[in-house]
């Protein structure tokens, strides 16, 4: 079950964090999928750290304040993959 949170969780933060982040995204809903539960084990991270100051792999929840930090990392998921396809063209 807690898969499928997942899968749910990043297909909303992704098509919200793309629909806020400026420019032309590629990608189709499954990019999107992927992007926003990337995103989901960014915010999480982040969290975590700012939280306790240790860095651990944890997923943001399927809740409201697990969503807004999702969306948080798949728009810095946005900006890294950004840095990542410009430098390699």
């Amino acid at each position: 079950m807690n898969i499928i949170a997942w899968i749910v969780l990043g297909l909303i933060a992704g098509a919200i964090a793309k629909a806020i982040y400026p420019g032309h995204q590629g990608g189709g809903i499954i990019a999107t999928m992927i992007l926003g539960i990337v995103g989901a084990f960014i915010g999480g991270a982040l969290v975590t750290f700012l939280e306790t100051g240790t860095l651990q792999f944890a997923a943001a929840s399927l809740s409201i304040p697990g969503l807004l930090v999702a969306i948080l990392g798949a728009m810095i998921a946005i900006f890294l993959w950004g840095l990542v396809t410009r430098s390699a063209a």
